[in-house]
């Protein structure tokens, strides 16, 4: 609609997670390292917390984009309270057979599966998105599926990927174990006034603009309705293009921001309930950490470059080994 009159080559603010156009600035950088150390430090479980349009599942799907190939990826991408039994949802994420009715073959199916990567030379990893929708239950099941190792090697990492009530559920009593097998845990908070007009730019840059379609002043009302939440400053900067090549304005500024957002307000969709999205500084994570973050990085690279990014010594023989300890115990 409005691309060819700013000179775009398509639109720079969609609501799709889109990892073309990832905004890596000081906070997702660090979340991102967190992801990678957790591989390649071959993390039980890496837990990525953050709020509703906070850019999660760009950074995962991101994240799937710079795999190697000896790494086999399950993605459970819409997981919810009614999903019923989890273990069907993780064999159906790596294309496997999940009608089996008993719980017991499920887990002997899934149980092969581990193995039979790990004698390939393949690490696995399920990911799973929407992570505040599990029951503690749920998340007990999981524990119990990354019990599953062969010597010192964690056959199974899981990624879960959350609003901040992940954290609250992780918190419960009966969930200690779970807790303390935890290696990383981030927390995403929002972009402050500054990144978000970088972020604003580094959008429309990458759609093909060439210099700024939003004053400072505009983009610090945007950043004041959004919270700094990437997925309503989307929304709101592409509703304000709209605004801007309806009245042929090649600069969008204050005046033309202000009326947009008035205009949504009157309708009710102004984003101001997302004004309390701030996420706490509190959180005793890596989050605002930028030493720790910058280490994790550091070490990430560091473990990544050993034999080749083979991190794992995985052979044929230890596989066998783990068949018959499993089969025994049966």
């Amino acid at each position: 609609m409005y691309e060819k009159f700013y000179g775009l080559i398509e639109k720079p603010f969609t609501l799709l997670p889109d990892p073309s156009f990832l905004f890596l600035g000081k906070k997702h950088s660090s979340a991102f390292a967190a992801l990678e150390y957790g591989l390649v430090s071959q993390a039980g479980f890496t837990v990525v917390t953050g709020e509703v349009g906070s850019g999660k599942t760009t950074l995962v799907r991101h994240l799937l984009n710079q795999l190697e190939d000896d790494i086999t990826v399950g993605l459970v991408s819409s997981s919810h309270r009614d999903m019923g039994e989890i273990l069907q949802w993780v064999l159906l994420a790596f294309g496997l057979d999940y009608r089996e009715k008993e719980k017991i073959g499920l887990h002997d199916l899934f149980t092969q599966f581990l193995i039979e990567q790990y004698a390939a030379n393949k690490r696995t990893v399920l990911i799973i998105d929407e992570a505040q929708n599990l029951q503690a239950n749920v998340l007990e099941e999981l524990r119990l599926l990354s019990n599953i190792n062969a010597d010192k090697h964690q056959v199974l990492q899981i990624i879960l990927v959350g609003q901040p009530q992940l954290r609250e559920i992780l918190k419960q009593k009966e969930l200690l174990q779970f807790q303390q097998r935890i290696s990383i845990d981030y927390h995403l908070t929002a972009l402050d006034e500054e990144e978000t007009r970088v972020y604003i730019f580094h959008r429309t840059r990458l759609a093909g603009g060439t210099k700024p379609l939003f004053t400072r002043s505009a983009s610090t009302l945007i950043y004041n309705a959004s919270g700094g939440i990437p997925r309503i400053i989307n929304t709101l900067c592409d509703t304000a293009l709209v605004y801007g090549f309806a009245d042929q304005k090649l600069l969008l500024d204050s005046a033309l921001v202000t009326k947009m957002l008035e205009d949504k307000a009157a309708t009710g969709s102004s984003g101001s309930e997302t004004d309390n999205a701030v996420l706490s500084q509190k959180v005793p994570t890596l989050s605002g950490d930028s030493k720790i973050a910058g280490q994790l990085q550091s070490q990430a690279t560091l473990e990544s470059q050993k034999k080749n990014t083979r991190v794992t010594d995985f052979n044929r023989e230890t596989a066998k080994l783990l068949f018959k300890k499993y089969y025994s115990e049966k």
